[in-house]
């Protein structure tokens, strides 16, 4: 079995130099696309020195330094919330899959964050995606989730605010469409990636999540032929993780885990 190496990169767009950033950015690029049929043109991957400024990327190496995954993320000032960590995107390369990589990375970069910068209070977070199987993960890991079977059943003010500095200021970064339009009760960008290489199939077993409540609740609440993506909204500190370990078992004994609310119904 390959053995990988792990590095999180704080901020690279503020230290590294011109032929680093390049270089950094092509190998992004290159995992990503094969990823994609090809490779989206945003955040750390558009190499623009303003995204990597202010990304947090964890990078995947095999024994031969050679990139087989990254998690980049976002930190996100929003006024008086302070920074918000947008989870971005996470890519493994095919010669990777199946050896637990989306993982570790995702929470080898929290945890690293955490600790720089978040050690004693909560960090606010965001993630908007159509994948049913991101939706899932993030609503199984993340606290005060919304919207989210496991999560608050409405959006606390913060939620509110985050979700309208995002939808104003932060759609470019996100990969947001221009045109899309943000439904502040659902929290849901109606029309985001239609026609982009994000869309995906409701229907495409591929990119459920393994527990088809949670596939289900998704699946309700995004109309997937207009292109619509969820907007997440929860909080993480180091607590999170020991109740993100017990969640996970719960999930895989069934039996003890409390059914998800259906996603809410709402009037057109």
């Amino acid at each position: 079995m390959s053995k990988y190496t792990y590095e999180v990169l704080f901020y690279p767009g503020r230290y590294m130099n011109e032929a680093n950033r390049k270089k950094l950015v092509q190998e992004l690029v290159d995992v990503a696309a094969e990823c994609f049929c090809e490779a989206p043109n945003y955040q750390a991957l558009s190499g623009k020195k303003e995204e990597l400024d202010r990304a947090v990327i964890c990078t995947s190496r095999d024994e031969n330094g050679r990139l087989m995954g990254f998690c980049s993320a976002l930190a996100l000032p929003v006024e008086n919330v302070g920074d918000v960590l947008h989870l971005g995107l996470t890519c493994v390369h095919p010669d990777a899959r199946g050896m637990n990589l989306t993982h570790h990375l995702t929470s080898k970069l929290l945890l690293k964050y955490l600790l720089k910068e978040s050690m004693f209070k909560e960090t606010w977070i965001s993630n908007c995606a159509c994948v049913l199987s991101s939706l899932g993960n993030v609503a199984m890991y993340f606290e005060s989730l919304y919207p989210s079977p496991y999560g608050v059943a409405q959006p606390e003010q913060r939620h509110l605010n985050i979700a309208s500095a995002i939808d104003a200021h932060y759609r470019e970064s996100i990969a947001i469409n221009d045109d899309a339009v943000f439904n502040a009760e659902k929290f849901v960008f109606e029309g985001s990636v239609d026609g982009t290489v994000f869309e995906k199939d409701s229907r495409d077993e591929r990119f459920h999540h393994r527990d088809p409540a949670m596939t289900e609740y998704y699946q309700d609440l995004l109309n997937f032929e207009r292109g619509d993506e969820a907007l997440q909204i929860g909080k993480v500190s180091l607590l999170t993780f020991p109740k993100y370990i017990l969640r996970k078992g719960m999930v895989k004994l069934k039996s003890a885990l409390p059914k998800p609310r259906k996603a809410p119904t709402f009037a057109n």
